[in-house]
């Protein structure tokens, strides 16, 4: 398995330190704090180790502090209630005594209803487009030290945009874009919550930044913080198969942005949604992204 993948892997294998009570280490992706992905990976991971037979279908979360990639975070959940078809959940992460993020979270027996799902955006397909690295490297010379190892980081998952991304010439834009993406290599087996998991860490990529594209500036210049994070599971999926990520901004205002998202499977399957507000405001020196 490519290292990237497998250390992603590691991260969400949380350590038991009692009943409910879990620790997780911390990764250094190039932005001053610990990633939201990973926090919320490891936050539904914990979720998962109370639950028996039963799957995520939605999650709702709040970042209160920053982390500290160099220390580890510990969860604790709380079983709320185990119903006859759904169990919920709430998880707090706490880091050197104090809460950073909490997050609620509902499990369901699987059961058949009715089906209907929004149509897929008609999109270039993955093969077609080019990987985010690529455009990178084209820039690193350009970005000051602190973005440029943001940049350089290896991530355990590819890329590929709809729309070639303009970080140091940006213009007005609509607030949408679409990015496939997957794991960097085949996942072991079929568990429905490792991909769950992985798809609530990656979902973090590329959702707030919508918000700054009809606004001529880049996310270079702007402090950025994630706020709040939701997800609902749809339909079963694979996190090492190509997704489509379809995201839009419907509003900014007060300092904040709000973005929501679309994930589809390549034959047009909806397989999940997110929505997400975030801070963001003008700064004065170049340091990576929160979120």
């Amino acid at each position: 398995m490519d290292q990237r993948l497998a250390d992603v892997l590691s991260v969400l294998e949380l350590e038991a330190l009692e009943v409910n009570l879990f620790r997780g280490e911390s990764r250094d992706i190039g932005s001053p704090q610990v990633f939201g992905g990973q926090v919320l990976g490891q936050a539904l991971v914990a979720a998962y180790r109370t639950v028996e037979g039963r799957e995520c279908h939605s999650l709702h979360a709040y970042f209160l502090r920053r982390g500290d990639f160099n220390a580890p975070i510990v969860y604790q959940v709380d079983r709320s209630r185990d119903g006859h078809s759904f169990s919920s959940r709430r998880v707090v992460a706490i880091q050197h005594g104090e809460q950073i993020f909490h997050m609620s979270c509902s499990f369901q027996v699987a059961e058949a209803g009715m089906e209907h799902s929004a149509p897929m955006p008609d999109v270039p397909p993955p093969e077609a487009l080019a990987d985010f690295e690529s455009y990178h490297e084209e820039i690193l010379a350009d970005l000051p030290e602190k973005v440029r190892r943001f940049f350089e980081h290896r991530r355990p998952f590819e890329f590929r945009p709809v729309r070639r991304p303009n970080y140091l010439n940006p213009v007005p834009l609509p607030a949408s874009k679409q990015v496939w993406f997957r794991a960097v290599d085949r996942l072991p087996g079929d568990a429905a919550w490792m991909h769950r998991c992985l798809l609530a860490y990656v979902s973090d990529y590329n959702l707030l930044d919508t918000a700054t594209l009809p606004h001529a500036t880049s996310f270079l210049h702007l402090q950025m913080a994630s706020i709040d994070h939701a997800m609902w599971f749809h339909r079963p999926f694979r996190a090492d198969e190509w997704l489509l990520y379809a995201v839009d901004s419907p509003s900014a205002s007060g300092a904040r942005g709000f973005a929501r998202g679309s994930i589809f499977t390549r034959d047009g399957r909806l397989v999940a949604s997110t929505a997400q507000e975030g801070l963001i405001r003008p700064r004065d020196s170049a340091e990576p992204p929160v979120a």
